[in-house]
């Protein structure tokens, strides 16, 4: 997978631990764009020691199904996330970084490493299909993920660039209408551990439908 300036093909190309950015509710998935604003100091530090090095964050959700004191620094992890290259970087002016990450692959959390950085930084086993791209796209539902993304914009009065989701390809519809969904954590975690394109996308069909069926409304915005 080419990434930024980077190739990722296999397992030696990425490296053996990554700090990572726990922050619930955030999706990335490999090929997607994440925009981040990044102010708390120890992840300035952490993104600083990561532009120095090999440029990759691990994106991970605090822990879903155990206890966690959201007002401690030290969460419980769920134990799959994703690796992110540093694609974009600008500083702000008042101290902020706006960062893009864009998505190289997922991995499970093994160990934590131990050491004197006021962030985490953890061993990984990445998920190298993710690499390969093998998934076939043939067998993605295409018509009915776009029938229940057409039925969500229009029972939550929102407007698409429909060219651009004509144009995109089943890899990148997929990945990308699972990240921009205004779903909770729990289903931006499902989503992310779908083993599959196909499974991915069935996920995101039942989902928006279990949505649309309770009649949720997130409105007024423009998807694009």
């Amino acid at each position: 997978m080419q990434v930024g300036n980077a190739r990722y093909v296999k397992g030696s190309d990425l490296p053996a631990t990554v700090p990572v950015f726990p922050l619930s509710g955030a999706l990335l998935l490999p090929g997607g764009n994440l925009p981040l604003n990044i102010f708390e100091p120890r992840y300035l530090t952490m993104f600083d020691a990561a532009m120095a090095a090999e440029r990759l964050i691990g994106m991970v959700q605090p822990s879903l199904t155990e206890a966690n004191n959201y007002d401690i620094d030290v969460p419980v992890l769920s134990q799959i996330g994703c690796l992110g290259r540093i694609t974009s970087f600008t500083e702000s002016g008042d101290g902020r970084y706006l960062v893009t990450l864009t998505g190289v692959c997922r991995f499970r959390l093994i160990d934590e490493v131990s050491c004197a950085k006021p962030y985490r930084i953890f061993k990984h086993a990445p998920l190298l299909t993710d690499l390969t791209g093998d998934d076939d796209e043939s067998a993605v539902d295409r018509e009915g993920l776009l029938r229940v993304f057409r039925d969500f914009l229009d029972a939550n009065q929102l407007e698409a660039d429909w060219d651009s989701v004509e144009r995109a390809g089943n890899r990148i519809l997929v990945n990308s209408l699972s990240m921009m969904s205004p779903f909770g954590p729990a289903e931006k975690q499902a989503l992310l551990e779908a083993p599959d394109l196909r499974s991915r996308a069935e996920t995101l069909i039942a989902i928006t439908e279990i949505v649309l069926a309770q009649g949720r409304s997130d409105g007024g915005n423009v998807l694009q």
